[in-house]
């Protein structure tokens, strides 16, 4: 199969020529790669996301968190509350509008992202990856992604 052609559709069953595939057990390898940096730090992989938006973007809305990471807030409510137990940030009503609550880092939030630092330039050294090919991989995912989502 050249890569101008269709596939045969045996072919296309083959799970090798699965994009779903790729994905999937790429996902499974960087979520593997991850574990012991994260371990390292007291963090899951869904938690690290949540502390990354909150470090680029401190004060966001629960549901402003939900959109940018892709999660309902039954996945998230729980997510937080083990970040507010491990005293990494606080949920406060907004005053301006009670319907909303505030996600505000703890200074123990604050302080935990000088030692996640390390962890991008640790997993750029495992993918082998120059950081101009790894950014254009990233802008086709979410290309794709919001394609998908659309």
């Amino acid at each position: 199969m050249t890569s101008r052609s269709l596939p045969t559709p045996d072919q296309a069953l083959h799970l090798d020529h699965q994009l779903c595939f790729a994905l999937y057990s790429a996902s499974l390898a960087m979520t593997k790669l991850y574990k012991p940096l994260l371990d390292e730090i007291g963090l899951t992989y869904p938690q690290y996301l949540a502390m990354l938006a909150l470090w680029e973007e401190d004060g966001l809305a629960v549901s402003d968190l939900g959109h940018r990471l892709h999660l309902d807030s039954g996945t998230l409510t729980p997510l937080l509350k083990r970040l507010e137990s491990a005293e990494l940030l606080t949920r406060l009503r907004d005053p301006q509008d009670e319907r909303r609550v505030l996600i505000r880092l703890t200074a123990a939030g604050r302080k935990l992202k000088a030692r996640a630092v390390r962890i991008p330039g640790c997993v750029l050294e495992a993918s082998q990856c120059r950081l101009s090919d790894a950014m254009a991989l990233t802008h086709q995912l979410q290309s794709l992604r919001d394609r998908l989502t659309a």
